[in-house]
């Protein structure tokens, strides 16, 4: 049997659920949704779908600097409403947000919108169900909206970030309260995020991206590779977005249509960055005038009547990834500008050694 660790707390409950969820809602410990009652029968079945100690600190998550243990990633899994099964993917997840380059202290902290994306790439994905197709940033899977919440569970109650306190968000958004979405391989025209960054095909990563919420990206009326990439060089060069305040790493999602049509014209991934880099731009002159000196002495924009303002500072900076069931929709995530950089980590056992199922890892 598992042990679990000191810090774990017992509560008894005479009562009937709703005593469990008020308990939780009144400490501050959930999200605003009903929670699943950690009970430790359910805590001890997540852990023993991982090799790693119940007191093994996965990350030190910030504002509050908490320790990330596998045991408090496992409780807040329970609450989220997760299958056993998935605690490797969330695993990799936190220990993907603890990275210094994602910089989770600003992300967790700012006025911004910005949430954690987890992109889940290889078969991993495919075995647990996860949603790449029709409605994939959306409600309908287990998956995708149980290990996105889990991700924000534990960032709240381990890390602090807590709306109004922690948590600095504006107006904040729906993607912070679940963002988790698989790469759709299957109608991808080019290789997979975790390839592309020299993983092998077999090996299953997930990628953490600190984003907004999905920006639609609609044509319905190009059938031409260049055509659709007019029309998504034209959303991503918007005036609003924090990467046209200092560049950084926005993630391109598109739908399969817009993909199949730029492949079929001959662009490759690095052809769609070299191209996207060149003309999402937005025009110096139609920024406001305090705006404009920002980018003239700050970024050292030129300061010329044509001069569009780039929204990264090379083609490699943008990501792109391919989402979605059939229809002429596309979607981009504005990053938290230069503050955030995409960080990944493969799903894998204690030692490093990556998981080709996760079903391999069961005690």
């Amino acid at each position: 049997m598992t042990e679990l660790g000191p810090a774990a707390a017992t509560f008894v409950f005479p009562g009937p659920f709703e005593d469990v969820d008020e308990h939780y809602r009144e400490r501050g410990w959930t999200d605003g949704l009903p929670i699943v009652p950690p009970t430790e029968a359910a805590v001890r079945e997540f852990l023993a779908w991982t090799d790693r100690g119940p007191r093994e600190i996965v990350g030190v998550l910030p504002p509050r600097q908490g320790e990330a243990t596998v045991e408090r990633i496992a409780v807040n899994a329970v609450m989220a409403g997760c299958r056993p099964e998935y605690l490797p993917i969330v695993l990799a997840a936190i220990e993907a947000l603890a990275d210094p380059l994602f910089n989770l202290d600003s992300v967790q902290a700012t006025t911004h919108p910005v949430a954690p994306l987890i992109v889940v790439s290889g078969p991993i994905g495919r075995e647990i169900g996860l949603n790449g197709g029709y409605n994939a940033f959306g409600q309908g899977t287990r998956a995708n909206l149980t290990i996105g919440r889990a991700v924000r569970l534990v960032l709240m109650n381990v890390g602090g970030g807590l709306p109004g306190s922690g948590d600095r968000a504006t107006q904040g958004s729906p993607a912070k309260i679940a963002y988790c979405v698989a790469e759709n391989e299957a109608e991808s025209p080019w290789e997979p995020l975790h390839v592309e960054a020299g993983f092998p095909s077999d090996v299953s990563v997930v990628t953490a991206f600190g984003c907004e919420g999905p920006h639609n990206i609609q044509d319905h009326y190009s059938n031409t590779g260049l055509g659709v990439l007019r029309t998504v060089a034209g959303a991503m060069g918007q005036a609003g977005s924090n990467n046209l305040l200092g560049a950084g790493w926005p993630l391109l999602a598109l739908g399969p249509e817009h993909a199949a049509t730029i492949a079929r014209d001959g662009f490759s991934k690095q052809k769609v960055k070299e191209f996207l880099f060149e003309h999402a731009r937005f025009p110096l002159a139609r920024l406001g005038e305090e705006y404009r000196r920002y980018q003239i002495e700050r970024r050292g924009v030129v300061d010329a009547p044509d001069t569009m303002v780039a929204i990264v500072r090379r083609p490699e900076d943008i990501s792109v990834i391919v989402v979605g069931g059939a229809g002429k929709h596309s979607s981009w995530q504005p990053t938290f500008g230069d503050g955030t950089r995409p960080t990944r980590r493969p799903i894998a056992r204690r030692d490093g050694t990556p998981l080709r199922r996760v079903a391999d890892v069961r005690r």
